[in-house]
C-alpha cells in the first residue's frame, strides 16, 4: 500500500521548535531516524513509542528521502 508523508508528518511552530514531528504526537522524525540510524529496531521503537505506527516509520523514512533529494546543495 502507497501512503504519503505528508498523511503522518506536519511542522507546527509551537510544537517541538517546529520540527517535523508526526501528526497527534511530539515525536520528531528527527529522533526516529536517529534511534533507527543507531540500531534500534523498528519493534522496539514501536514497543517503547506506543503512539507510533508502522506507517509512521514509513513516512519517516519517505520524508528523509525527499530531503535528500531536493535541490538545494547541503555541502559548499
Amino acid at each position: 500500500m502507497k501512503i504519503h508523508w505528508q498523511d503522518f508528518i506536519e511542522e507546527r511552530k509551537g510544537v517541538m521548535a517546529g520540527k517535523p514531528t508526526f501528526k497527534g504526537t511530539r515525536l520528531t522524525v528527527e529522533f526516529v531516524l536517529n534511534q533507527l540510524g543507531t540500531g534500534m529496531s523498528r519493534d522496539d521503537l514501536l514497543d517503547q513509542y506506543p503512539t507510533l505506527k508502522p506507517e509512521h516509520l514509513r513516512a519517516a523514512m519517505l520524508y528523509a528521502a525527499d530531503v535528500v533529494g531536493m535541490d538545494q546543495a547541503i555541502y559548499q
